[in-house]
């Protein structure tokens, strides 16, 4: 088993706030991400897909299909909005990172057979910060 990786770039704003809650609660729980005129990260998205080398390629994944894959499935509708109001797979939803790692591998997941027949989502691990990430794995 072969474990093979992108990295991919997007800026985004969002809010973390509980509608359920008052502001005081919000600011006390949440801090500075309850900002009322919201806030922003340089966000770094690593998609790792997991199979066996094809036999003719030598590829798990051709990197370039797998670009393409989370370009347009994923950062573009992410890049340069506002993940409480522009994004429809958020809509409804708290914007953590940990709720946008899961939305993103519901995405990635099934498409994954469709550049790479040998190969499954692996893991979605999202930077928030430099410092600051989660990953998940599916479960």
């Amino acid at each position: 088993m072969i474990y093979v990786s992108r990295k991919e770039h997007f800026n985004a704003a969002h809010k973390l706030s509980n509608p359920a809650w008052s502001k005081e609660k919000n600011q006390q729980v949440f801090g500075p991400c309850a900002n009322e005129n919201w806030h922003g990260h340089n966000y770094d998205l690593i998609i790792t897909v997991k199979g066996d080398p094809d036999p003719e390629t030598g590829f798990v994944v051709d990197l370039k299909k797998l670009s393409d894959l989370i370009r347009n499935e994923v950062t573009e509708k992410l890049d340069h909005k506002n993940l409480n109001l522009d994004v429809d797979f958020m809509i409804g939803k708290m914007v953590s990172t940990e709720n946008l790692a899961i939305e993103i591998w519901k995405i990635m997941a099934p498409k994954i057979g469709s550049i790479a027949s040998r190969a499954s989502l692996h893991s979605v691990r999202l930077f928030e910060t430099p410092r600051n990430y989660v990953e998940y794995f599916g479960q």
